[in-house]
């Protein structure tokens, strides 16, 4: 979970990710940043996001992203 609050905190210094739940929905990441994020995590993780999995519930929260890596 470090690793990718470090990923996030990069993106976005200014966001608090271990209590905001509503990082699509208040559009505090948009595609662009998905995209990166996509592409960091794949790196860092050696995980591949499926585009099927790439809806807003899965990226609204640091912990929802967190386990949505876990079950890849």
């Amino acid at each position: 979970m470090e690793e990718l609050l470090e990923i996030l905190q990069e993106m976005h210094p200014e966001v608090d990710f271990e209590l905001c739940d509503t990082l699509i929905d208040d559009n505090i990441l948009d595609s662009f940043d998905i995209v990166g994020l996509i592409s960091e995590i794949r790196s860092t993780f050696d995980v591949k996001i499926p585009a099927e999995m790439i809806v807003p519930e899965n990226f609204n929260s640091a912990e929802a992203i967190y386990s949505l890596i876990e079950s890849l």
